[in-house]
């Protein structure tokens, strides 16, 4: 994928929660599954997962966050939009800086996004810079299916969560109580998302994080400049990493992926 998406096969809405508005790409039908951009934006590789998403059954919202929406991403451009999101008021990209405000509006998508779709509640699945906020978005009550993919917050602190510490025995309690789990990706020699950040998210949830590992061989060997020139090492399991063939380790992934979906939002 080395050009543009147009995503004229999705809807393009304005949705307020709190007075914030932002656009959002929805499609498909189903119970509702927000698909978090991952750095530098909605990108082609996004987009695809996306229509797998809305292709298993689901109604995919893709919020913009940051960037051009649908862009390719260069490493000249995605440079510029990482410099901007980690200055941004909306984000805490280093340690110290506890839960993005942004995952408050964020779970007031999920809340209406349940409301129009219905169902027994939401998916939500984070990438890379966004990862994380799948699993704050579990704070909200609809949100049931929360899959956090190579979650790169605190960029400083390897074995760092993005979250701060009432935030995270809130999210705990939550899946203790209502039984649900976090499905996980990363790679295992990703030095934003490592061994120790998943280390530290079983540390605090326990049984409830399920953390699969690939091995690097098995990530695509020519992403998007952005991913070749800027992040430098295998990292983006389901998008810019992943290889499109039957069969394939990522591939795997990504199926595993709709099947948790499927499982908690289609229940049989």
């Amino acid at each position: 994928m080395s050009d543009d998406d147009p995503i004229t096969d999705f809807t393009r809405r304005t949705m307020t929660v709190e007075g914030v508005t932002k656009t959002v790409y929805v499609a498909g039908t189903g119970p509702a599954v927000v698909v978090l951009p991952e750095m530098p934006g909605i990108s082609p590789d996004v987009l695809r997962l996306a229509r797998w998403v809305r292709d298993a059954g689901f109604t995919v919202h893709v919020p913009s966050l940051f960037g051009t929406d649908g862009a390719f991403p260069t490493a000249e451009g995605g440079r510029e939009v990482v410099r901007r999101a980690c200055v941004s008021a909306e984000f805490r990209a280093f340690a110290g800086g506890g839960t993005s405000p942004v995952t408050v509006w964020l779970r007031g998508l999920a809340r209406q996004a349940h409301a129009a779709c219905g169902g027994p509640g939401v998916g939500a699945i984070g990438l890379c810079f966004t990862g994380n906020f799948a699993l704050t978005m579990a704070l909200e009550p609809a949100v049931i299916a929360p899959v956090v993919n190579h979650p790169s917050l605190p960029l400083d602190d390897p074995g760092g969560l993005e979250l701060d510490a009432a935030d995270a025995r809130a999210v705990r309690d939550r899946l203790d109580r209502d039984g649900l789990t976090v499905l996980a990706y990363r790679f295992e020699g990703d030095r934003w998302c490592t061994g120790r950040r998943f280390a530290a998210y079983r540390a605090l949830l326990g049984d409830a994080f399920d953390g699969r590992v690939l091995p690097d061989s098995a990530a695509n060997p020519a992403p998007p400049p952005f991913f070749a020139d800027l992040v430098g090492t295998a990292h983006s399991v389901v998008t810019a990493h992943l290889v499109d063939e039957a069969g394939h380790p990522t591939v795997r992934a990504r199926d595993e992926i709709l099947a948790f979906l499927t499982g908690r939002l289609h229940p049989r």
